[in-house]
């Protein structure tokens, strides 16, 4: 197996490959600086659950930089996330957990362990080929796990976070059940479970617990459907989200444009300004 130190001799020995990095390590003391009992009160504060929030917050709002497609407001996003990352390693650092070198040392570790196919002898001519090469490394990860812990290797499902977005956990348990054999043979034959399972959602009493259970059943089968056709079933439903957004925008400025308020058309004048906006696009 290539280590890591192997690795980074073969990147180093190409033209272009980055050197140093000083603004990295101007930050790292910056965050350092902040926690130190003449920091920042806010700063030295923190805990790593009580920034969990802000974790998340600061991914989402890279994600909408990234799908507006603007650069300067991508770089900016892209620091606040770093941010998080420096200072929950800050965090750890004064707790005596870690530091943010050991998480660049186990992440650059893992990504030369994960990449047989780049930095050892594994072949992989095409991106499936490459994620296949990456599931083989992490099924024999699971497998030391389970042998360090005794013989009991973790379960299939047990890495993916359930604090996860639904549809995104949805998507991955599913697709790690199907390469275990768990699958449906046909995109029809899920079909027919999508079918099924909204036949059982209207069987229940409306807005009862045994509703809402079969409702995301519901729903399951359908991220299933994606998954099946090559659908990223989060992204497309925020593709959704962002689609209704803009059309509910032109609806609200056509209002405005003809001094009315939304909340007091009728059904039918706001369906013919949803319309009107479909076909503006």
């Amino acid at each position: 197996m290539t280590t890591p130190e192997q690795a980074d001799a073969q990147t180093l020995s190409r033209e272009g490959a980055p050197g140093a990095h000083p603004d990295f390590d101007r930050l790292v003391r910056t965050i350092w600086r902040l926690r130190q009992p003449d920091g920042c009160p806010w700063d030295r504060e923190q805990t790593h659950a009580s920034i969990t929030a802000n974790m998340i917050e600061e991914s989402y709002e890279a994600v909408d930089a990234i799908e507006a497609d603007d650069v300067a407001h991508m770089r900016e996003e892209m620091g606040d996330v770093l941010e998080q990352v420096m200072l929950h390693s800050q965090i750890a650092a004064d707790a005596g957990e870690f530091t943010i070198d050991d998480v660049c040392r186990e992440l650059n570790e893992k990504l030369v362990r994960r990449h047989p196919h780049v930095f050892g002898d594994v072949a992989a001519s095409d991106a499936e080929g490459a994620l296949d090469s990456w599931d083989d490394v992490k099924r024999e990860e699971r497998a030391a796990v389970g042998e360090a812990a005794g013989g009991e290797e973790p379960g299939l499902l047990d890495s993916v976070p359930a604090g996860m977005p639904a549809l995104m956990q949805c998507q991955k348990i599913s697709k790690r059940a199907a390469k275990a054999g768990f699958e449906w043979e046909t995109t029809a034959d899920v079909w027919d479970k999508v079918a099924e399972e909204r036949a059982e959602f209207e069987a229940e009493e409306p807005g009862s617990d045994a509703a809402a259970e079969e409702f995301g059943d519901l729903l399951f089968a359908l991220v299933n459907v994606a998954r099946r056709e090559g659908i990223d079933a989060e992204e497309a439903l925020r593709r959704a989200n962002a689609k209704f957004r803009r059309r509910w925008s032109a609806v609200e400025h056509a209002a405005r444009e003809a001094g009315r308020d939304v909340a007091d058309l009728s059904t039918d004048e706001l369906n013919g300004l949803w319309d009107e906006a479909k076909r503006s696009e």
